[in-house]
């Protein structure tokens, strides 16, 4: 009883400063050795690593931008946007697409592509199975995460898209970047 009082009292905590991720079908892919996880709503598609135009002076998880039926779509190394370094390229690396809220307008949508090391499949997790985000120890910062679901005896990261894919902040990111650079070259 102690226990399921404790663990409740630490889910309300965190739904008070974040969602909890809900149940559902979710988007399991691999990247740097870890699983994560997208709600699969929030995916529009899932292709091939190919085509990418790089962009000059954009921060370093941005990665290029690629032609989607017409559209520009920019293309996030989720490795670098986590702090760990790039996403190396290989056989079955792939971009998912994914659609997101630009600022706090819900109907103000945007896709944007994201690198993974590959997808490996949709699947159905229950509420039971989401324990909240740890504070701490998880290498990528805690309001990324929505929960942990626990499948196979492994945990898998499941991802808060609007705040990892925060378009707002990462544009923030590359605007601070420009400064520092900007700062270098007059010195």
């Amino acid at each position: 009883m102690g226990t399921l009082a404790t663990r409740s009292s630490q889910s309300m905590d965190l739904v008070v400063g974040q969602q909890l991720a809900a149940a559902g079908q979710y988007l399991t892919f691999v990247l740097g050795g870890e699983v994560y996880a997208l709600g699969i709503l929030n995916i529009k598609e899932i292709i091939d690593y190919g085509n990418l135009t790089e962009v000059p002076m954009m921060p370093v998880f941005v990665r290029g931008v690629i032609n989607l039926r017409g559209s520009v779509v920019p293309v996030i190394d989720l490795l670098a946007r986590f702090g760990k370094g790039v996403t190396m390229i290989a056989k079955r690396t792939g971009i998912v697409i994914v659609e997101t809220s630009v600022g706090d307008n819900d109907d103000n949508r945007q896709y944007l592509g994201i690198i993974v090391d590959a997808v490996n499949e949709v699947v159905e997790i229950a509420g039971h199975e989401i324990e909240p985000p740890p504070s701490f120890g998880a290498g990528i910062r805690p309001d990324f995460i929505n929960g942990m679901a626990k499948r196979d005896n492994r945990f898998v990261i499941l991802l808060n898209v609007d705040k990892v894919l925060s378009v707002d902040e990462m544009a923030a990111l590359g605007q601070a970047a420009d400064h520092i650079h900007g700062n270098a070259f007059a010195e």
